[in-house]
């Protein structure tokens, strides 16, 4: 239950994420919304790691190293994200983020990429994807 609130709460700040970084784009750019973004996240997860006086950071050198490259994503997936909901709305950026993120994490798990446990697929979660993809098309009409 405690994984489902998480991702619920994360499905809602990212598309307030999204909304408040497509004004900040409009105002001053979008790369300059992306520097903006990190910023902020980087100063609130800093006051967060120091308030809740989590030492787990301490484990550092055991990341691997291309793993490290998880926060530069963020820059790309900010700029696309504003230009996105500045195109099509933000409605529909989200379902084809959604719909995007569905079909790229079900090749990680399919493959057992990043040191995850390959999982076998089914066709009724192909099927499902195909549903999310024609309700998407549905919605944009």
């Amino acid at each position: 239950m405690k994984g489902i609130l998480f991702a619920a709460a994360a499905g809602a700040f990212i598309t307030l994420q999204g909304v408040a970084n497509a004004r900040i784009g409009q105002d001053i750019g979008t790369w300059q919304a992306a520097a903006v973004t990190q910023w902020t996240g980087f100063i609130t997860a800093l006051l967060l790691l120091l308030i809740l006086r989590d030492r787990t950071w301490r484990n550092f050198r055991q990341v691997k190293p291309l793993y490290l490259t998880g926060g530069a994503f963020a820059a790309i997936i900010i700029y696309s994200n504003v230009s996105a909901i500045q195109e099509i709305g933000v409605t529909f950026t989200i379902a084809a983020l959604l719909i995007t993120q569905l079909c790229t994490t079900f090749v990680i798990d399919s493959n057992g990429w990043f040191g995850g446990k390959k999982l076998k697929m089914s066709s009724t979660q192909l099927i499902g994807i195909g549903v999310m993809i024609a309700g998407v098309m549905i919605l944009k009409m």
